[in-house]
């Protein structure tokens, strides 16, 4: 057994680390099987030799995170001690730096673990990036932030959001009303996304003019995008015929985005998905970035990464007895 001391200058720091009923510090304290107490301007970690540091550690950089002005969360915490599990702890002060996107709230949008910062930064070096990972990574809506920041700053003159309408179980001509609204609930989380950027009024008002367009991905054929920034998602549901005509409609001053979950393909033959295929063909192409994302970039729930490990490791044994993966 070992103890270490964690000092702190300001009381109110302590407070939101330990968080409404020390919820937390709890999260902490049962990963790393410590104990952890508050006294004056000192926080006691006692505990296991092997473990005491790596609660500090995690302690340390979640002050850090709280220093500068960030609210703490349970995904917050428990991305915290994956960092500190993997070394990777001292690149958490990146992440409260730069802010992406203001919402029509007013709420500032900024990546949350690494894999986010690296896919913003990727996005603003790049003319195509492509984000592939799971769901709730953020990949659709960081890319629409970094739509709406490049619009409002007039580095392009239109906004493109586009995506497959790939039937999922349900057939398009059972859909009410005209080809619009078949389309629509395809296109709703584009939608969604935007509106919480620049409010439904603004997003109506910039549609009307011809400034954003959401539609899709059949009407991106036979045009040439200038001056825009255009995000295809649902990227895994394209054909390798579809995702070539989509990266030659690229046109000058414009930026792309492409975005895809390769785990959720819908198509009827998987191994013929344009996002898998344009990601081996295009992965040394100057100018185009390749960013995967893991489970620990996932920030909704909690629960959300353990399904994504589950169904992981269920893929993995399955490969494994059916005799994929042998050499």
């Amino acid at each position: 057994m070992m103890e270490q001391i964690v000092n702190f200058d300001r009381m109110e720091h302590a407070l939101v680390l330990f968080g409404n009923y020390d919820e937390n510090i709890r999260l902490v304290e049962q990963h790393f099987d410590v104990s952890i107490v508050c006294r004056g301007t000192e926080i006691k970690v006692a505990g296991p030799v092997e473990k005491v540091p790596l609660a500090v550690r995690t302690v340390e950089g979640l002050l850090q995170y709280i220093e500068k002005g960030e609210a703490l969360t349970d995904q917050n915490v428990r991305y915290m001690m994956s960092l500190v599990d993997d070394g990777q702890e001292e690149n958490i002060s990146s992440l409260a730096q730069d802010v992406v996107c203001i919402t029509s709230s007013g709420k500032p949008v900024k990546a949350k673990t690494l894999g986010q910062k690296n896919y913003i930064d990727s996005i603003r070096k790049n003319i195509v990036t492509f984000g592939i990972g799971p769901a709730g990574t953020g990949k659709t809506y960081l890319a629409v932030a970094m739509a709406v920041r490049a619009f409002r700053a007039h580095e392009v003159n239109r906004i493109i959001l586009t995506r497959p309408a790939v039937e999922a179980g349900e057939k398009l001509g059972f859909l009410p009303g005209d080809l619009q609204n078949k389309v629509d609930p395809y296109l709703r989380p584009l939608y969604d996304a935007l509106f919480d950027m620049l409010g439904a009024e603004n997003f109506q008002r910039y549609q009307e003019r011809g400034s954003i367009e959401v539609a899709p991905l059949a009407y991106m054929r036979g045009r040439t995008l200038d001056d825009s920034f255009i995000i295809l998602d649902e990227a895994q549901n394209t054909t390798p015929e579809q995702m070539k005509m989509f990266l030659t409609r690229l046109g000058f001053g414009s930026k792309a985005v492409i975005t895809g979950d390769v785990t959720q393909i819908d198509l009827p033959d998987a191994r013929r998905s344009g996002l898998v295929e344009a990601a081996r063909v295009l992965k040394q192409v100057e100018d185009i970035a390749i960013l995967r994302f893991s489970e620990k970039d996932v920030v909704r729930h909690r629960l959300v990464q353990e399904i994504i490990k589950a169904y992981e490791k269920y893929s993995e044994e399955a490969k494994k007895k059916n005799g994929y993966g042998k050499g």
